[in-house]
């Protein structure tokens, strides 16, 4: 489900000298702080905002003969500002700095298209001829000659993928339709959406296998956003999260009907979650900075509020209770979108994509795409130190907005790596990216496959602990994972212990408890001895009973007690069940009535700790089991003992709340019973039981 809520107007929009109607600003950018915005018009200046308060904080502008033609943006190393005027003049000044003809300049020999900022990352500077330098390399040499990568092919478009450090260039050619052509492409899940209102999801591999001419991006339709004959104009792309994205651009229908406005689809259902319509008119330039887009409408720049949540088909068709919006949480985009209109070559770009276009007013020549290397994380031709060297910088930028969608589009790319290279396999990474908390089975539905083939016992429990969504056949692959690994072959095993150090000593796993004498909830060996069931049994020594003793080390135990815990569907479960082998199924339960037995000795029949399994989860599964494999447990000689000794625990727990029921109704006289008043400070009351 998604809502747009409230609406305020940031700022007014005076036009530019030269700047046509419509054609928005330069560029808008975060600034250091989440609260602010840095503005550049078309113009001489740029403008820093505070958000919540409507009002600037700092104005900077460039001489009457200057025109600032690249956006500013913030250094967030430095804390500094940067902008372009001129194509090749290059500024930086500070928040207490006035008059810009007085700070830091730098003259380049190219002209620049755009300069890229994100936190605890180096500036970039993209160059139009399609170049790309870091600030400090460009600064120790400005005159420096900067090479032209775009190639001038007219009618086509192309996506170059640029990695810095080291500095490796990929090309790749769109796939064009005669009826249509691209308006926005967004690197974050590489998206892209085309005139007929089409967004297409775009597959991009980094090998250098293919030949350069032949390295052509195939694409698949994800969602269809306007009904036949209706043409997308201006159109920005927004992603908010894995499951929805924002549209702002025109709608042109015949005869001549023409609207603007913004919405908000879900890709996993195909769904319009919410839209509104700009009847003011917009300049196609949409930026999504925390849980606000901002937008041109008429003569304004207006922020509007929103709010998503994760999607589920009831969010989806609008069915979802109006209580359960209250605590829904976003993830969105911190990227500001291109407005790609056919007569406008100073769009402003985002921050992870670029686009540099020619194009005549008319004529579409061709577009050229960068995606700068935010997400070379799940580069092949990384190696798994240098995998592991860019998470950790990645994962230290944990606060930006789109964190979340960021770690699943770079898990699925390193486990469709491992599935590809078995020599590679970052476990470390792996496991760094699940204790994000972010992910879920259905966004990497191939990393627990890939964890049982690597026989990694750590991954699959933290995966079955973070994950609300694993499918039964996969928890039962992993119970019978569990079950057949050897308890030596699990020594020195990272394994979570924190659900067994309530009922198990993990130092000395295999020392004898001693057993307690002191009836509680019910259970007692006595108990169970006077409940025979009219078996004779030979009498035995004085020493502990088997099922006191836990039948598998700690580290199993721990497995266990993750399957436990995970979610399941019983009409589901009970098919896969049915796989176990027989000596699986008794050693399971073997493990189950221990934790009965242990649970029962608890006062509140459960114990302490978050990922400890309940007395519910264990009968569950204890019927479970038993309603999976019950023919073939009969008939096991070895499980003979195992079912007397549950059938005989069972019963002394029967007798025991049948001992509670007959004095139920009193209890609840006792309930009813009004205490006395003024009884003094001291009292007898006699109650007569009946």
């Amino acid at each position: 489900m998604a809502v747009l809520g409230e609406e305020f107007t940031l700022c007014g929009l005076i036009a530019s000298a030269g700047a046509g109607a419509g054609q928005g600003i330069l560029g808008l950018e975060p600034g250091s702080d989440p609260d602010q915005v840095l503005l550049t018009d078309r113009g001489r200046t740029a403008t820093l905002y505070k958000v919540s308060d409507q009002k600037p904080l700092g104005c900077w502008s460039v001489k009457q003969d200057q025109t600032i033609t690249c956006p500013a943006v913030c250094n967030f190393e430095t804390g500094e500002y940067i902008a372009v005027h001129d194509d090749k003049v290059l500024r930086i000044w500070k928040d207490e700095d006035v008059n810009l003809d007085k700070v830091f300049k730098a003259t380049l020999t190219a002209e620049v298209y755009r300069i890229h900022s994100l936190p605890h990352t180096e500036p970039l500077v993209l160059f139009k001829g399609g170049a790309v330098q870091t600030l400090d390399a460009l600064l120790a040499a400005p005159q420096q000659e900067i090479e032209n990568v775009i190639s001038d092919e007219n009618g086509n478009y192309f996506v170059y993928v640029q990695k810095v450090n080291p500095n490796i260039l990929h090309k790749y050619k769109l796939e064009q339709e005669e009826s249509s052509h691209p308006l926005s492409f967004t690197c974050h899940f590489s998206l892209l959406i085309d005139s007929n209102g089409c967004v297409y999801k775009i597959l991009m591999s980094l090998q250098h296998s293919v030949p350069e001419e032949k390295q052509i991006l195939s694409k698949s339709l994800l969602l269809k956003t306007v009904v036949s004959d209706t043409v997308l104009k201006g159109a920005s792309l927004a992603i908010l999260d894995k499951d929805h994205v924002a549209v702002l651009g025109c709608l042109d229908s015949p005869p001549n009907i023409a609207k603007e406005c913004l919405s908000i689809w879900n890709t996993k259902f195909q769904t319009l979650q919410t839209s509104k319509e700009l009847p003011q008119g917009t300049s196609g330039q949409l930026w999504c900075y925390g849980e606000r887009f901002f937008l041109t409408h008429g003569k304004v720049l207006t922020v509007i509020v929103y709010k998503c949540e994760t999607s589920s088909l009831a969010a989806a068709v609008g069915k979802l209770k109006d209580t359960q919006t209250s605590g829904m949480r976003t993830v969105s985009s911190y990227v500001n979108w291109n407005m790609l209109q056919e007569d406008d070559l100073g769009s402003p770009c985002a921050q992870q994509s670029v686009t540099a276009k020619t194009e005549s007013k008319r004529t579409v020549s061709f577009r050229v795409i960068f995606f700068l290397s935010g997400f070379c994380i799940v580069s092949q031709d990384s190696s798994q130190n240098d995998v592991e060297e860019e998470l950790w910088q990645f994962l230290s930028n944990a606060q930006m907005s789109d964190f979340q969608a960021t770690v699943g589009y770079i898990i699925t790319g390193l486990v469709n790596r491992c599935k590809t290279e078995p020599t590679f396999y970052p476990r470390n990474c792996l496991v760094q990216l699940i204790q994000t908390q972010g992910l879920s089975y259905s966004l990497c539905p191939d990393l627990m496959a890939v964890a049982l083939e690597k026989t990694d016992m750590h991954l699959l429990q933290l995966c079955l602990q973070q994950f609300p969504d694993v499918p039964e056949a996969v928890t039962c692959a992993c119970l019978k994972a569990f079950l057949s690994i050897n308890d030596d072959n699990l020594q020195g095993t990272n394994v979570n212990l924190d659900s067994v150090i309530s009922y198990m000593d993990i130092t000395l796993s295999d020392q004898v408890e001693k057993q307690s004498a002191t009836v509680q909830n019910g259970f007692s060996s006595e108990l169970m001895e006077e409940d025979s069931c009219d078996i004779q049994l030979t009498p035995k020594p004085h020493v502990v009973d088997n099922e006191e003793l836990c039948p598998v080390g700690p580290q199993k135990a721990a497995l266990l007690n993750a399957i436990l815990y995970s979610a399941y569907s019983e009409t589901f479960l009970l098919p896969h069940l049915k796989d176990l082998s027989a000596q699986q199924v008794i050693l399971f339960l073997r493990y189950l009535q221990y934790l009965y037995i242990k649970c029962s000795e608890k006062v509140n029949m459960d114990f302490p700790g978050m990922l400890s399994p309940t007395i519910n989860q264990i009968m569950d599964w204890m019927c479970l089991l038993l309603d999976a494999h019950f023919t073939v447990v009969v008939m096991l000689p070895e499980a003979k003992g195992l079912l007397f000794s549950l059938h005989k625990f069972v019963r002394a727990q029967v007798r025991f709340y049948s001992e509670l029921n007959k004095i139920e109704g009193s209890l609840q006289e006792l309930q009813r019973t009004k205490p006395q008043k003024d009884v003094g400070l001291y009292s007898i009351e006699m109650l007569e039981l009946v």
